[in-house]
């Protein structure tokens, strides 16, 4: 993976993505640049955690760049793109980050045909174990595609879908965290209403949540054949689950999903924008 790549933005996504790349080996240290507008001394913090080189923004030889990671804050994404434009060429790719800015649009803002890609880590990145999308633009060729994937393994698992699809996904993993984070908070809680130390009621909460990932990861039954293998009739488990039938459990976490897919929606047509007027 000789390639260059440059993080435009140094924040905690951006880190969370440059210590797994360096974690993984997939790329050197040394191929990797941040850069950021102004804040030195956050771009010294990442230089010398990770050994990447720091730069700022107007440093940049843009032509010796292979892929340009965007994640600063959506915000910026005109003012990025429109100084990004005189300096790309062909063979360049954009991949970005950043939540509700689609492939046509940044398409739209630079030079024709150019190659772009939309991701989305989750903040597992952090720990390599993200579930993350992949939405490649209208140019993106299958072996810039597959490049990325690799990419994006270096800190998880990476999926390749359709970019009208990164709405559900962003109910299903990029929201998802929260919902098992809330989870393990109720878990936490009952232990300590029995008597539990709460580290070890958090302790034995997540091994659960751990061990029964790993099993519909590992194992060929679905997760319904899971769930019904470890159901006893009038057991404690039946019981269990009964009481999360009463309080509609599963409603609520369908409804979660759904409703963080309807923002997310929601947030990409508030993004959207008429192109930046050509001179």
């Amino acid at each position: 993976m000789a390639q260059t790549i440059a993080f435009l933005g140094a924040g905690s996504m951006a880190e969370a993505m440059i210590s797994g790349m360096v974690q993984s080996k997939q790329v050197t240290p040394n191929q990797i640049i941040v850069s950021n507008r102004s804040n030195t001394n956050r771009l010294n913090e990442l230089k010398y955690k990770y050994g990447i080189q720091a730069k700022k923004r107007e440093q940049l030889d843009f032509e010796k760049i292979d892929l340009f990671i965007l994640a600063m804050k959506p915000k910026d994404i005109d003012s990025v793109l429109e100084s990004l434009k005189p300096h790309l060429n062909p063979q360049q790719t954009i991949i970005s980050v950043l939540a509700g800015i689609s492939t046509s649009y940044m398409e739209d803002h630079l030079p024709e045909k150019q190659q772009v890609i939309r991701v989305m880590p989750n903040t597992s990145s952090m720990i390599g174990e993200s579930a993350t999308a992949i939405a490649p633009g209208a140019y993106a060729p299958k072996d810039r595609i597959t490049f990325t994937k690799t990419l994006m393994e270096s800190f998880g698992e990476a999926y390749v879908i359709d970019e009208d699809q990164m709405d559900i996904f962003t109910g299903i993993a990029g929201s998802g965290p929260a919902y098992f984070y809330n989870l393990m908070e109720h878990i936490e809680q009952a232990g300590l209403e029995a008597g539990l130390d709460s580290e070890i009621a958090r302790s034995i909460g997540a091994q659960t949540i751990l061990g029964a990932a790993k099993m519909i990861q590992e194992r060929d039954e679905s997760p319904t054949e899971l769930r019904e293998n470890v159901t006893s009739p009038n057991g404690t488990t039946a019981a269990g689950l009964k009481a999360l039938d009463k309080h509609r459990g599963g409603e609520a976490i369908t409804a979660a999903i759904k409703g963080a897919a309807t923002r997310s929606k929601e947030m990409a047509k508030q993004m959207e924008k008429p192109p930046l007027a050509t001179h």
